[in-house]
């Protein structure tokens, strides 16, 4: 069968395809150690707190209403109106209802705005998405209508004590010119766990301001909610500034609800956008979302409960895989938010996409980091010396799949 050229491009085997079919089979594969994907820890402390708010909203009718009524396409006005009124109320950010718009989960918002904001423009000029740090997050790759539309750069390294590092923008090789049309990065990053720091914020929106381009910020896993960020930064919103959240990491993903905070024109246009390809976003999750700012839980329970959780998860599994792997090549880039490590092999002697091979036949699933170079003009040994491993299994499953990655890791030097 013959495709158009969207089907083309996007039928396509993708990066993200295989990192989600892979969630999809390790769950369905007895034994297999998930140390890949990007699924949320089951607290259980949350579980109970949904299961306890399903059967208000249950017995209120909220959840059947949400269920069998359509929202309009900007998403849900009551859940949109309560997160502005917090966002002024928690940062004093200057935003209404206007500036809001959600979408069927982060992935579609990304890729409404990329193709928004790169592609072909109407006067026949090219503009791309500058990712100013890579590895940057494997889900944007893909996702625009045109081929070659991210430029990325290399970041400086700082080597810290005890075997970690940190990544920072390096200001000096950034080159910001008329074929960009708007500046992305996360923070958490997706898949480092690195926070840019609040003058690397500062830097990168006089960046976007000088060049009157938009600076979009991907908040999946930072504040306010769910709040999976141990470094103490300042939250970053203006008039310029995509703001990008989820309800993915509060330990709901499956309802696929992203929400983007945008200056009036880009809001409009992502729900323009809404309404010609879903109609409508989905129902649940702002429902949900809604009550728990109503009840004053959503704050709380990210403080309180999502926060603490995975910091003593990530700092449970450094220490494991400290004392797993000794070899001085080893290193660990400084845990500073999201649900993942970044693994630094220096000098490994076969790739990433290799050691991935060799894990997953001995039951471990991990992502290459070759995956996450999104835009590189050339190639760099330093990408294919870093895995991705999300660190949210039982500690159980945990030593038992570090166990076999220090085995393998240090098979492959010895090969070297």
């Amino acid at each position: 069968m013959t495709f158009s050229k969207f089907g083309e491009k996007f039928n396509r085997y993708s990066s993200i395809t295989q990192l989600m079919d892979d969630l999809n089979d390790g769950l369905r594969t007895p034994g297999m150690i998930m140390l890949g994907g990007g699924n949320p820890a089951a607290i259980p402390a949350m579980n109970d707190y949904f299961t306890a708010t399903s059967q208000t909203l249950l017995d209120s009718g909220e959840l059947v209403a949400s269920m069998t009524n359509y929202d309009g396409p900007q998403g849900k006005d009551l859940f949109i109106k309560s997160l502005a009124k917090l966002l002024n109320d928690t940062y004093g950010w200057p935003i209404t209802e206007k500036n809001i718009t959600l979408t069927n989960g982060s992935q579609s918002a990304f890729f409404y705005l990329f193709n928004l904001l790169a592609g072909t423009y109407p006067d026949g000029s090219k503009k791309k998405i500058l990712l100013p740090l890579a590895p940057e997050y494997i889900g944007y790759a893909d996702s625009e209508l045109e081929y070659d539309s991210f430029i990325s750069y290399r970041p400086d390294i700082e080597l810290l004590d005890n075997g970690l590092f940190k990544y920072h923008v390096d200001f000096n090789k950034l080159k910001v010119d008329s074929s960009i049309g708007a500046i992305c990065a996360s923070r958490p990053t997706n898949p480092t766990g690195n926070v840019l720091t609040d003058d690397e914020i500062i830097k990168l929106d006089k960046l976007a301001r000088d060049n009157n381009i938009p600076l979009i910020i991907d908040n999946a896993y930072g504040l306010p909610f769910p709040n999976i960020i141990f470094e103490p930064v300042t939250p970053f919103w203006n008039d310029n500034t995509v703001l990008c959240m989820s309800l993915s990491k509060l330990g709901l993903p499956g309802i696929r609800c992203g929400i983007v905070i945008a200056n009036q024109e880009i809001s409009q246009a992502l729900t323009n956008m809404n309404g010609i390809i879903s109609l409508a976003p989905g129902s649940l999750g702002p429902t949900y979302a809604h009550h728990m700012i109503e009840s004053g839980d959503l704050l709380r329970v990210s403080e309180d409960i999502i926060q603490p959780y995975y910091r003593q998860k990530s700092t449970s599994a450094v220490n494991m895989l400290q004392q797993a792997i000794t070899d001085p090549r080893f290193k660990i880039h400084k845990p500073e938010g999201a649900i993942f490590l970044w693994l630094w092999f220096d000098e490994l002697p076969i790739t990433t996409m290799e050691l991935y091979a060799r894990l997953k036949n001995r039951g471990v699933l991990i992502v290459p980091g070759e995956y996450f170079f999104i835009g590189q003009q050339e190639d760099w040994p330093h990408a294919h010396q870093c895995l991705r491993m999300n660190y949210v299994q039982s500690d159980e499953k945990m030593l038992a799949g570090i166990t076999i990655i220090a085995d393998e890791v240090k098979k492959a030097y010895l090969e070297g």
